[in-house]
Formats: structure tokens, sequence, C-alpha cells
């Protein structure tokens, strides 16, 4: 699963909404644009909703993760999709079995 430092430069996104071309694209940019990897992706689209999980590494990226979050939020208003990012702990901690 990974030490507690490697966790704590990662993180979870999700990105739900009606499908359209393009997606995948404003999601990468605002990480190329700020030296976010993505470590693994996976999206599927069921009767017209897009759906997408990626896992990103922050450890080199050039803005904070708030900004980051505020990167995505205005992304997710001009394509009209529910973009959300959380901590890869603290989404281990809450969906824990």
């Amino acid at each position: 699963m990974g030490n507690s430092d490697e966790l704590k430069n990662r993180a979870i996104v999700t990105v739900l909404g009606k499908d359209r071309s393009g997606i995948v694209a404003e999601v990468a940019r605002v990480f190329a644009d700020h030296q976010v990897n993505i470590l693994d992706i996976t999206q599927s689209i069921l009767q017209g909703i897009f759906t997408m999980t990626m896992l990103v590494d922050l450890t080199a990226s050039d803005v904070s993760f708030a900004e980051l979050q505020h990167l995505l939020n205005q992304v997710s208003d001009q394509i009209g999709l529910q973009i959300t990012m959380q901590r890869e702990e603290v989404f281990n901690f809450m969906y824990r079995l």
C-alpha cells in the first residue's frame, strides 16, 4: 500500500458527468501544467455518463494541494463535470473495509 510519505504525496481524483470529447485532456492538462504525474487511470462510459478515477503523484507539483483543487474546480465549472480530489491517505481511511 506504500509508506506514509508516499501516501501524503498522492491523491485520488474522480470525475463524473455527461460524456463529451476532451474530458481526459482538460483534466490531464491541469496536471501536466503543474508537474503532477498520473500514476494510474481508469475510465468508463455507461449510457452517456463518463466516469474516471486517477491516482496522481503530487511530489513534483509546483502548486499547493489547495491550489490544484481550485484549478480542478475551474475545469469542473467550465465543462460541467464533478471533479473531486482527495489525498490518498484520507481516501484509504474513509473507504477502508
